[in-house]
């Protein structure tokens, strides 16, 4: 493996269908880093965000996701962790050097670098990616493609 920027970098998510925006952001995180802590939002979690249509159990999703990793990168490089909170363990471990997010979710990773610098942490490089654009030039989304809208790849339903 050649050296990557990052020893360890972050993300997280629902990640209930693994759609062309989640690949690309995977894609990138392993580009970039030699360790990838990412987070899976809790059964208990996801209730509290207020979806709007249903969302798969909390192991479907992580096995889902380990499936997929195996495609692109060695699960080795990447310890999956639940998230009860939008912070998990980028606001407490000083070993998570970045953490990578869509341009929908940057909010939350300066959020997470000022609870950082409060804890006397240094602020996490925030990579942010754009939003991977479905043929009617809408974001690729669960819920789009959940609602019959588009397939994964951001193809448009008849």
């Amino acid at each position: 493996m050649s050296k990557k920027q990052f020893k360890k970098l972050a993300l997280g998510g629902t990640f209930d269908i693994i759609h062309k925006g989640h690949e690309e952001l995977f894609s990138k995180a392993f580009e970039l880093g030699e360790e990838i802590v990412i987070g899976i939002t809790t059964d208990e979690f996801v209730q509290e965000l207020y979806k709007d249509h249903s969302i798969n159990e909390y192991y479907f999703r992580k096995n889902q996701l380990l499936e997929f990793i195996k495609k692109i990168a060695s699960e080795d490089r990447c310890i999956i962790t639940p998230l009860d909170d939008p912070y998990g363990p980028t606001i407490h471990d000083k070993s998570i050097e970045a953490i990578i997010v869509s341009k929908e979710s940057e909010k939350t990773a300066h959020i997470i670098n000022k609870i950082r610098i409060d804890n006397e942490l240094k602020p996490l490089e925030v990579i942010s990616i754009e939003l991977i654009l479905a043929e009617d030039g809408q974001p690729i989304s669960t819920t789009r493609i959940k609602k019959g809208i588009i397939d994964r790849n951001g193809k448009l339903i008849d």
